[in-house]
């Protein structure tokens, strides 16, 4: 097993298993047991670190799986769980920062969690509906409780991190990052860095465009989310999938997969402490797992001197 990175005193694995697939909300529903099956699997290949939110699922879904499949395990797991997003009445996702509601969003998920506290809370996204500062301060006490041993930001921009961290200590700061999409690397990163906040990727497989399993003619569904991202769209998508294939020539050579290339690369940047890696199937998360081994043999300047 590949040593652990640090969250302040949180010791998780670099490959971290994000848990919205196992909602199904956009990807197609899988079974509770091909669900827990996916948890054991990640947790069976070194992976420690679950990643889920109040708002992954209607219902609460994400959570509720994670609590089953640890039952008897949770001593192995560092657990991750975001609030400030929830569905409505309606079916419609609400951004919320007021400290009544986030209080009670997070009482709920850890009863659905089955735990009286996790490692790592974050603020799901910024919201109108109360100041940030107050939103922080909640999860300041939530701190002093117990109820969560260290506090995380999700998307945020540093001026947000900064009003934020000013009322209560943050530790993990999550936000998007891979090989195409870097603007991380202009603001929130340095600042990550310098205040020793550990950075925890989402999508650094690029929607899948990383896993290498698109071609140019491939049609995505009605419905699929991919058709209205610029990744996957007019002369990006041509010059995208020309890179992968540049990348796929790296990873034969090193003898992995584009996937474990892509997330080998993303987990060795400096200030990075994990990715969040999806899966909806067992053999999935033992692939992307592997990337942690191949983090720690391989040169990855290699990817970035052959551009």
């Amino acid at each position: 097993m590949t040593k652990p990175t640090s969250l302040s005193e949180l010791a998780v694995s670099p490959v971290a298993l994000g848990c919205w697939p196992l909602a199904g909300i956009t990807s197609g529903a899988i079974t509770e047991e091909t669900a827990v099956a996916v948890i054991h699997a990640a947790l069976d290949a070194g992976v420690n670190h679950l990643d889920t939110a109040y708002a992954y699922g209607r219902d609460g879904e994400s959570e509720r799986l994670i609590g089953r499949a640890i039952r008897g395990r949770r001593g192995q797991v560092v657990l991750a769980t975001k609030v400030g997003v929830y569905w409505d009445e309606h079916g419609v996702l609400k951004r919320t920062g007021n400290p009544g509601l986030l209080r009670r969003h997070f009482e709920e998920s850890l009863r659905r969690l089955e735990t009286d506290a996790v490692e790592l809370l974050y603020l799901h996204a910024p919201a109108d509906d109360a100041p940030l500062a107050e939103s922080a301060r909640l999860f300041r006490e939530l701190l002093a409780e117990g109820k969560t041993q260290a506090v995380g930001v999700s998307n945020l921009s540093v001026a947000q991190m900064e009003t934020f961290a000013a009322e209560c200590p943050v530790v993990a700061c999550q936000v998007r990052y891979n090989w195409f999409q870097r603007e991380i690397e202009a603001d929130i990163l340095p600042w990550c860095r310098a205040h020793n906040v550990g950075v925890v990727a989402y999508e650094p497989l690029a929607m899948g465009l990383l896993t290498g399993k698109f071609t140019r003619d491939h049609v995505f569904p009605a419905g699929d989310w991919r058709r209205q991202s610029p990744l996957f769209t007019g002369d990006a998508w041509t010059r995208n999938l020309a890179e992968v294939e540049r990348l796929r020539a790296i990873a034969a050579r090193a003898g992995c997969s584009v996937a474990q290339l892509a997330i080998a690369w993303a987990i060795s940047r400096p200030g990075v402490a994990a990715a969040l890696c999806g899966a909806k199937r067992p053999e999935q998360i033992r692939e992307t797992a592997g990337a942690m081994r191949l983090a720690k043999s391989l040169d990855l300047n290699i990817v970035d001197r052959s551009v």
